[in-house]
């Protein structure tokens, strides 16, 4: 990547006989929001604090602007930071707090009014300048905690579950905030998080971590609509779990016995009969009526079951339907009229491009 801010080298940290970080390369463009998306212990957390300087890697490269920083202290690093406690100080006004930064980098006076004054009106903080951390509400402590990371104007910013002590309305309402500031600034920013939802909202490209390595990089849209392993199939995006043996390959398309039942989906490299496998169909690729019909076509899943409950979510409705085995998948889709009431047959169909197929293994 030409005009990549971030690089990193191989990058392995480990605590005692834990691997927290194993082998990691990563380049993280000029002005592009990257999400590390995982869940807790993946290793996305101690990665940023690497990129920070708040962890050393026992091997690997940090650069930033083409500059080996990975034995250089956080201050030296030319990058901002935002963590998820907002960690104001109390006893400083929303002013001081923000300005800290410049004060220890030793700004004049005249550097620090000036910068003060672009972040405040960048995160809508006038009038505030003077109250303490106590007189603020959360997210308005959130806007001071991203002036003070932003207020530098860094080469790259860190943010660590910012948004994890938010309601939820605020929280949707700062994800819309935080990328304005990123497309305003035009600078990257490196998003850590373990919400999903969060990720695929606000970045450009994202990485699943898990175990200490990335799963799979890329465009958001190209992990949740073509995931390459297991765990990305798991991890993005509501999907559904069946887990069966392929009954024939044929092509490009495996046919899968699913307690008798028969699955189709795209074949993976390498794919063989009698191969245990797990079959992945997200919820909202799922088409579900009322009675128990016969597939349209021999290219498309068809199961019947019986409609458990229906949760009503505004503009989509979640389906939860029992299979034979007693087996639930779920089915997010337009609410229905009376024809889908609990305990009444439905039929669920989906075609064979829209599951995803992989070799059995653990999570």
């Amino acid at each position: 990547m030409a005009d990549a801010v971030l690089k990193l080298e191989t990058i392995d940290k480990a605590f005692g006989s834990v691997k927290a970080v194993d082998s990691i390369t990563l380049e993280v463009g000029g002005s592009e929001f990257f999400a590390l998306l995982g869940p807790s212990g993946s290793g996305k957390t101690t990665l940023l604090r690497i990129v920070a300087g708040l962890e050393t890697p026992n091997a690997g490269r940090v650069l930033i602007n083409g500059r080996d920083v990975t034995r250089l202290p956080p201050y030296a690093r030319g990058l901002g930071m935002v963590f998820q406690d907002f960690l104001l100080f109390p006893h400083r006004t929303v002013a001081e707090n923000i300005g800290f930064p410049l004060k220890m980098q030793g700004a004049s006076a005249a550097e620090r009014d000036e910068h003060l004054s672009w972040v405040i009106g960048l995160v809508h903080l006038e009038g505030l300048e003077d109250r303490y951390p106590h007189q603020l509400s959360g997210g308005q402590k959130q806007r001071v905690a991203l002036a003070r990371g932003l207020v530098s104007q860094p080469s790259l910013l860190l943010l660590d579950e910012p948004l994890a002590n938010l309601d939820r309305e605020l929280r949707k309402e700062m994800e819309i905030e935080v990328r304005r500031f990123q497309v305003e600034l035009g600078i990257p920013f490196i998003y850590v998080t373990h919400n999903q939802e969060e990720a695929l909202t606000m970045s450009d490209r994202m990485a699943v971590m898990h175990r200490g390595v990335f799963e799979q990089v890329g465009p958001k849209l190209e992990l949740y609509d073509s995931p390459k392993t297991r765990f990305v199939a798991s991890f993005v995006g509501s999907a559904n779990r069946l887990s069966g043996r392929i009954a024939a390959v044929n092509g490009e398309l495996a046919e899968v016995d699913w307690q008798g039942h028969r699955l189709l989906g795209p074949a993976f490299y390498g794919a063989t009969a009698n191969q245990t496998v797990d079959y992945f169909i997200k919820s909202e690729r799922i088409a579900i009526t009322s009675s128990h019909e016969a597939a349209a076509d021999n290219v498309q899943t068809s199961l019947q079951g019986t409609l458990r409950d229906v949760i009503f979510k505004g503009q989509y409705a979640d389906y939860f339907v029992v299979l034979e085995g007693a087996q639930e998948l779920v089915v997010s889709g337009p609410p229905h009229a009376a024809e889908l009431t609990p305990r009444s047959p439905v039929t669920l169909t989906w075609p064979a491009t829209a599951a995803d197929l992989f070799a059995a293994g653990d999570d």
